[in-house]
């Protein structure tokens, strides 16, 4: 239960952090709006990077728990040593895709949204 307060307050603050980053108005280029824009545009790198970090945390939990959860299956029956194995590294692949899908949304919004 603790995990799950824990998971759901840093999605809030990713929430929170995120949308104010990405709600920056779209302004013909040299205009005075289109330099305000500019100029408010920091809070994109700081989303992105709290997204990207959270990714990468909750994948690695999620593929801690997958190995944590094989291996005491192992221990439990040797002789399926084989078929749990399999199931553990295909889970473990769909966790990786899912953080790889995500990090590619991330990167994907920032396009042509932060300065040059």
């Amino acid at each position: 239960m603790n995990l799950v307060r824990i998971a759901a307050a840093l999605a809030v603050l990713l929430a929170v952090t995120a949308t104010p980053a990405f709600a920056a108005p779209d302004a013909p280029a040299g205009t005075a709006a289109a330099a305000t824009a500019t100029a408010g545009n920091g809070g994109i790198g700081i989303g992105a990077g709290v997204g990207a970090g959270l990714t990468i945390i909750g994948a690695g939990i999620g593929i801690g728990l997958i190995g944590w959860g094989a291996m005491g299956g192992i221990a439990r029956q040797p002789e399926a040593t084989g078929k749990i194995q399999v199931n553990m590294i295909v889970m473990a692949a769909l966790v990786e895709g899912a953080a790889i899908i995500s990090l590619l949304v991330i990167c994907f919004a920032l396009v042509g949204r932060i300065p040059g």
